[in-house]
């Protein structure tokens, strides 16, 4: 009556074969770009998410539920920008530097050189942006990265 089921699932390798498919086959270009030509637009900006750890998952709950909105205009026919958001600078991005570089007052910051410490930080930010976009894209949401200093 049932077909028997293989009970040694590899369910990672089954999730990066599926959103291969996903994206080679147009699949999430075809989604993004249905409404492009739409007069009705819908404008949502996802997040923001400090880009300074990978995503816990209370992000990834609000990720989720922020993407339903834009599902739900997107197949009413509203044209959309599909971006995620992050928050890229502040007091978090820059306690993980200071951590990582060993520092233990502000000071340190001056002699190590606030130009190479402000570099240190963005080059955080654009690791960990980075990071959560392609966790951004395992939880099936359809977004591109964001464009940090443009």
């Amino acid at each position: 009556m049932f077909k028997p089921v293989d009970l040694k699932i590899n369910f990672p390798e089954m999730e990066k074969k599926l959103l291969e498919e996903w994206y080679a086959g147009g699949l999430v270009a075809k989604y993004l770009h249905k409404n492009d030509k739409a007069r009705k637009k819908f404008s949502f900006l996802d997040g923001p998410i400090t880009a300074n750890n990978p995503m816990g998952v209370h992000h990834a709950w609000g990720r989720t539920y922020k993407d339903l909105w834009q599902r739900f205009y997107n197949m009413r026919g509203y044209r959309q920008r599909f971006q995620n958001g992050f928050d890229c600078q502040g007091l978090w991005v820059e306690v993980e530097v200071e951590k990582e570089l060993g520092f233990k007052t502000k000071k340190d910051i001056e002699v190590y050189g606030v130009a190479e410490f402000v570099n240190r930080c963005k080059e955080r930010v654009l690791k960990y942006a980075a990071i959560q976009t392609e966790q951004t894209k395992r939880l099936g949401n359809f977004k591109t990265g964001a464009s940090l200093w443009h």
